[in-house]
């Protein structure tokens, strides 16, 4: 068999490994490792096994991961999300769909410190979900929005999906947080353009909150205090270089560790807990990377991406028809792989092809981001509704799915600008770096 032969038949294998269930990571390792002895023999591929796992122990890089998921951990476990949906629910209280705008904020701002999608569904679907249910709006609409807006969670920085994907490509982790404000910014402010229409649409889906005085407007946008400061000196220490990213994120999660001990809302027994929530994560998350590494070396050894990029090359296919491809690749992985696997799976195999075309690695990391956003909320599955319907057992399935559908659009045209105007992603990483 060709070597690429060999690639594409432990591609197979490595999709029914993991649709029956098999751990992403274990299944990365056992396919990678077959399949370089299959094309190398058995000595080069037990000497990669080999020393893997060490050159990834000693990665320095690496420790920005459970440090920034420290930072999210602890912001989740205290009254963040809270005093952000209520700083946020100032700036639009009285009016109609204001409570809906607010969530999108909220998740946006709540991502910004938690990088994560669906810790950021989960948290905001016991914050903000209530809360529009007791104003009248629709099951769907407030699912919808909170499944959503939770993507957001993954790409506006300081991001761990981002941090992943830069230690697979050897990207800046920099440059790749500044390349996804704008665009992380640019799809909350399509949510809240979809929000508008929904109110000339059905307004009686989404009534008006209760109105504010301007005192008690200042009064809650002051409790978005926290979620700024850690904000300002994470990522704004990274942005102004007083930081590296693994330094940020130390200052980051201690400053969460030291807001929850100060706001009392954290004691000794709820660090160790989110220090053991952060342990268990991390770990597997370290062993998919792993995973991840071993079927990059394979990925190499078996010239798919090589053969891929000659063969789009030979057909004269449009740069952005590739683009739509690949966003249509993460579409159907979204159905039932968290991010990071997908991430770690695709991009030795879609980063070369897409640097073949003369784009930006960090641009194709945003756009990665934003495509595996949409994955996280496509029916049959995506993950974030589950999250959704795991919280709110008494919203069906069915109704989730179709708030989601409006949202839908915000993504797609997300998508479709970020590939039609790069700049876009590109013009702060240019500006800073």
């Amino acid at each position: 068999m060709t070597p690429q032969a060999i690639g594409l038949a432990a591609c197979a294998v490595l999709v029914a490994m993991i649709l029956l269930r098999v751990p992403v990571g274990a299944a990365l390792m056992i396919v990678a490792a077959l399949g370089y002895a299959a094309i190398d023999g058995w000595a080069p591929a037990l000497a990669t096994l080999g020393t893997t796992p060490f050159d990834l122990a000693q990665a320095y890089s690496l420790s920005v991961v459970p440090l920034f998921l420290l930072m999210g951990v602890v912001a989740a476990r205290t009254s963040i999300a809270a005093e952000l949906f209520a700083a946020a629910n100032a700036l639009v209280a009285g009016r109609r769909g204001g409570l809906a705008m607010a969530t999108v904020g909220a998740c946006a701002g709540f991502g910004a410190i938690c990088g994560s999608s669906l810790a950021t569904a989960s948290t905001m679907s016991r914050v903000a979900i209530p809360q529009m249910r007791r104003f009248g709006y629709a099951d769907s609409v407030a699912a919808g929005i909170v499944a959503s807006g939770g993507t957001l969670g993954i790409l506006i920085p300081p991001s761990i999906v981002l941090v992943v994907y830069a230690i697979v490509a050897q990207s800046s982790v920099p440059a790749l947080f500044a390349a996804a404000l704008l665009p992380g910014l640019m799809l909350a402010a399509l949510h809240v353009v979809v929000i508008l229409v929904l109110t000339r649409i059905w307004p009686a889906d989404l009534p008006p909150g209760d109105a504010m005085s301007p005192a008690e407007r200042l009064r809650a946008a002051a409790g978005m205090w926290k979620m700024a400061l850690i904000f300002a000196v994470a990522v704004g220490g990274i942005y102004a270089g007083f930081f590296s990213p693994t330094e940020a994120a130390a200052v980051g999660a201690f400053l969460s560790i030291l807001i929850g001990f100060a706001s009392r809302q954290m004691d000794l027994r709820g660090l160790i807990g989110a220090m053991r929530e952060t342990v268990t994560i991390s770990g597997t998350l370290f062993f998919i990377v792993l995973g991840a590494l071993m079927f990059g070396y394979f990925m190499v050894q078996s010239r798919i991406p090589a053969s891929l990029g000659d063969w789009i090359t030979a057909q004269a296919v449009p740069r952005w028809a590739v683009m739509l491809f690949i966003v249509a690749v993460y579409l159907v992985l979204g159905c039932f792989l968290d991010t990071i696997s997908m991430v770690l799976i695709t991009v030795p195999v879609f980063l070369p092809i897409a640097v073949g075309l003369d784009y930006s690695p960090v641009w194709f990391g945003v756009l990665v981001l934003m495509a595996a956003e949409v994955g996280l909320i496509t029916p049959p599955v995506g993950l974030n509704i589950f999250v959704i319907s795991a919280q709110s057992r008494d919203i069906p399935v069915l109704r989730i799915y179709r708030g989601i559908l409006p949202f839908l659009i915000a993504h797609a045209l997300g998508i479709g600008l970020l590939i039609a105007f790069p700049e876009i992603a590109l013009w702060l990483p240019e500006l800073f770096y």
